[in-house]
């Protein structure tokens, strides 16, 4: 008997945090919405577009995946999370949102060396968010992103 495998799809991203309830608060005051409530605060699920991101305790999340959760990385990551928008007054304003709900500022917005506009901000459990205007890429109408040929 022969088993095809499924199409790669991304359609969760889970990151470690050290307060469900905290990160969950952080990512709605960005503008995410929460869904499926029903696990209270043993792990959130974000609706973040197309793909869920979901906040699970970083220790379960580590027991989970049968990783050792320590030592806990102090500095980049070699990850990054990106929120591409259509101008950079968007990034400006994704960047400045990031940061009033208790992000921590890590580059501020400026003009990139290929064309584009980014930033970086990092969320509460240091998981670096880029908000950029990469030149070429469009969007679809309800907001998805299109990457040219």
């Amino acid at each position: 008997m022969t088993t095809e495998a499924a199409s790669p799809r991304l359609t969760v991203v889970t990151l470690g945090v050290r307060d469900v309830r905290a990160s969950a608060a952080f990512y709605e005051a960005l503008g995410f919405v929460r869904k499926v409530r029903a696990t209270g605060d043993e792990i959130a699920f974000i609706d973040a577009g197309g793909v869920v991101l979901a906040l699970w305790d970083w220790d379960k999340l580590a027991a989970d995946a049968a990783v050792t959760p320590e030592p806990r990385p102090q500095g980049f990551r070699g990850t990054t999370l990106a929120w591409n928008c259509k101008t950079p007054a968007e990034v400006d304003a994704a960047y400045a949102r990031g940061l009033a709900a208790g992000g921590k500022a890590l580059r501020e917005p400026g003009k990139t060396d290929y064309g584009g506009y980014r930033g970086y901000f990092a969320d509460p459990d240091g998981h670096a968010w880029e908000v950029v205007v990469a030149p070429g890429f469009t969007f679809t109408d309800d907001g998805r992103l299109i990457l040219p040929e």
